[in-house]
């Protein structure tokens, strides 16, 4: 009988922007900070002959986002959102020795990103609505660093990406704007880790790894 009562009353409450989700284009902007870090997969030649190398660990690393939101309603239910963005990522590399030493390799990039959303909502329940997203994010490297080096050190990485995306959040309605907290995943689909030109140049941190791909977890703060 409560429950029923507050039900009833998210339904009736009074609502802010009645009216906004009927708009065909609506337009905002966000504010990201993500986890980030590589999936990798070995060399044949590291299960083979490097011996000296224990392993290979990603640390997850943060990072943040700015970017624009683009929303076209196509139904009740269902909207299109375009959300170019710039991401700001720094990844981590850690290789175990079998001495027990182990060096650690960063690597910075600066992307710009360009996520296309399916996004289901939910009924809307006085200022609240629940809602889920799903697509997929092409990107471009911006920052001109096509490889990271220390001395001799040197691993190249693609300056192209794609990743799937999944998430879930909560349209909060007032007075004067929208303001959209979510949470989304997102799973590097290429391998990014640049071909070797010159084996002859190949040293034992490019030597270990056969793929290398993107794992990243992201809560934007999105107002419309």
């Amino acid at each position: 009988m409560m429950l029923s009562a507050e039900a009833q009353f998210l339904t009736w409450a009074r609502r802010n922007n009645p009216e906004y989700d009927r708009r065909k284009i609506s337009y905002g902007f966000s504010i990201g900070i993500h986890n980030s870090a590589y999936q990798i997969r070995y060399s044949e030649e590291f299960v083979k002959s490097l011996d000296e190398l224990h392993s290979v660990m990603p640390r997850f690393k943060k990072g943040f986002s700015l970017g624009f939101l683009v929303n076209r309603r196509f139904n009740e239910n269902f909207d299109l959102r375009l959300m170019p963005k710039a991401g700001f990522y720094d990844h981590e590399l850690v290789y175990n020795y079998t001495d027990r030493t182990s060096k650690s390799i960063q690597i910075e990039t600066t992307m710009v990103e360009f996520p296309t959303l399916l996004k289901y909502k939910s009924a809307r329940r006085g200022n609240v609505r629940m809602y889920m997203v799903g697509g997929f994010t092409p990107g471009i490297e911006a920052s001109g660093k096509e490889f990271v080096t220390d001395d001799s050190d040197q691993i190249q990485i693609k300056k192209t990406n794609v990743s799937i995306d999944g998430g879930m959040g909560f349209d909060l309605y007032f007075p004067l704007f929208k303001f959209s907290p979510e949470i989304r995943y997102s799973r590097g689909l290429r391998n990014i880790l640049r071909p070797v030109e010159d084996p002859a140049d190949v040293n034992i941190f490019r030597k270990s790894l056969n793929n290398i791909s993107t794992n990243t977890i992201s809560i934007y703060l999105i107002f419309q």
